[in-house]
């Protein structure tokens, strides 16, 4: 039987499934968006969009190649925290709606004094497989995990 006071940290790397996935929805998109019959400066304007996404969401959801990118979650007596080299380690409230499920651990989380919602996509193959199933547990059985960043 765990404490309450049992530490808890991980910290992910580059998903190849997740960057796999992302591209080849956004070639389907984009697909779509040519064959589709609408005046081309709506095309135009819908791939621009699908570049626009991908150039923002790429660095920071996917390549984790941005500082502003989190690549690391711990728990402790403080709570749960988010880390990110632009910010180091930041209080955050876990959500409710969060999973955790086998293939994927999606984190629903708002950073202390904000009231924007986020999520936060770990994939089976960013972590270890006993680190992903230790984040599971943990997300799963925490006794304080819906408690509010201080």
């Amino acid at each position: 039987m765990s404490s309450p006071s049992d530490r808890f940290e991980c910290h992910w790397r580059l998903s190849r499934r997740l960057l796999a996935l992302y591209l080849a929805i956004a070639a389907l998109a984009s697909i779509a968006l040519v064959g589709a019959e609408i005046p081309w400066p709506l095309r135009l304007l819908g791939l621009v969009l699908c570049l626009a996404h991908a150039g923002w969401y790429l660095p920071r959801q996917v390549l984790l190649s941005s500082t502003a990118a989190f690549r690391g979650l711990q728990h402790d007596d403080d709570g749960w925290q988010l880390w990110s080299p632009a910010a180091g380690w930041q209080p955050v409230q876990l959500r409710p709606d969060s999973l955790a499920l086998p293939l994927v651990v999606v984190l629903r989380f708002r950073l202390a004094g904000q009231r924007r919602m986020r999520s936060l996509c770990i994939p089976g193959d960013s972590l270890s497989h006993a680190e992903h199933r230790r984040l599971r547990v943990c997300l799963k059985f925490s006794r304080r995990r819906w408690e509010a960043a201080e």
